[in-house]
């Protein structure tokens, strides 16, 4: 597993709200993965993510099966591969073996359910086309959101092997890790626990979550991931909005080019910044090294980079949470 612009700093030598997420990852997940390490630059960011995800994936009564159905459809309909094959492998360690190689081969799983669960998954990629809201509790539809959100950043800043030479594509080798990970995989999480490494500052939850925990995260993560909006332009904002609004996750036939002809009537200095966000937002693993290189003549630092990757994913991801009605609790 190799990140593809730049190392964080070792999880050993993180400090302050870096280093209590990292001890939450150690203690409820299965430790700080690169999917987290590469947030690290912009802390309020991977805080207000692990608080989601955990919040949404691991904490609460509903079924943990149904949520890794979520988070592989969902990744599965973001191209996501690392995201797919990493959640295949928490299928194992759950003992869905056939419900999990289902998905890994991109197919239909046989029980009912959860063939409802991936078709409602991938649909959300395109939710205006598919007049899609969401009839599931809020762990559920937090699952997707974070996912949504995770997707694009993990295809944007890791390279798409969870192992090295992809092993993970073997079923022997997901099945082993599914068993190394059983014990994590089926540890119940109390609801609440990731809120309290949140902004004190953030906006009500939205009404999709009830009086959820979930609500609170995903506020959070909108509010701290919106905030790399700030490093672009007024012009510039107005055509990431515009341009997920209206392009409803459709995938850019040939997204280099595409992102070129959007960012034309741009003012020149954000023109980079633009195609990186629009680019994150529908094709995240086009982000190019001559792309961020540009990016980097203006803003050397790793975190303007992560806020700019982290506001393209929240802005598509939000995109899909504006077409859910409230949640049945």
């Amino acid at each position: 597993m190799t990140y593809r612009f730049f190392t964080p700093t070792p999880a050993k030598a993180a400090t302050g709200l870096t280093a209590e997420v990292y001890q939450q990852l150690r203690d409820e997940f299965l430790g700080p993965l690169p999917t987290f390490q590469v947030l690290s630059a912009v802390p309020e960011v991977l805080a207000a993510t692990w608080a989601l995800m955990r919040e949404a994936l691991l904490a609460g009564d509903a079924s943990r099966v149904d949520r890794e159905v979520v988070a592989s459809a969902v990744s599965r309909a973001n191209r996501c591969r690392f995201c797919v094959d990493a959640h295949v492998m928490l299928l194992h360690a759950l003992s869905e073996h056939e419900l999990a190689e289902a998905i890994a081969r991109g197919g239909t799983p046989p029980e009912p359910r959860h063939a409802e669960l991936v078709a409602w998954a991938e649909a959300s990629r395109s939710p205006k086309a598919a007049v899609w809201t969401s009839p599931y509790r809020p762990e559920v539809t937090g699952t997707l959101l974070a996912f949504h959100f995770i997707n694009r950043v993990v295809s944007a800043l890791l390279e798409p092997d969870l192992l090295p030479g992809g092993l993970q594509r073997s079923r022997a080798v997901r099945s082993v890790g599914g068993r190394l990970y059983a014990k994590a995989a089926r540890e119940p999480k109390e609801p609440g626990r990731g809120l309290p490494l949140l902004d004190a500052g953030t906006t009500a939850p939205p009404a999709w979550a009830g009086d959820s925990p979930v609500g609170v995260a995903y506020a959070s993560l909108r509010n701290a991931a919106m905030r790399g909006g700030d490093l672009l332009g007024d012009v510039a904002r107005q055509t990431v909005t515009a341009t997920v609004r209206w392009e409803n996750g459709k995938f850019p036939a040939r997204p280099a080019d595409w992102a070129v002809d959007l960012v034309r009537d741009v003012p020149g200095a954000d023109r980079i910044g633009t195609r990186i966000a629009l680019l994150a937002a529908f094709a995240p693993s086009a982000i190019s090294v001559g792309d961020v290189a540009l990016w980097r003549l203006s803003h050397p630092a790793d975190a303007d980079l992560v806020r700019l990757v982290a506001y393209g994913a929240i802005t598509a991801t939000d995109h899909v949470a504006r077409a859910l009605t409230p949640a049945h609790l």
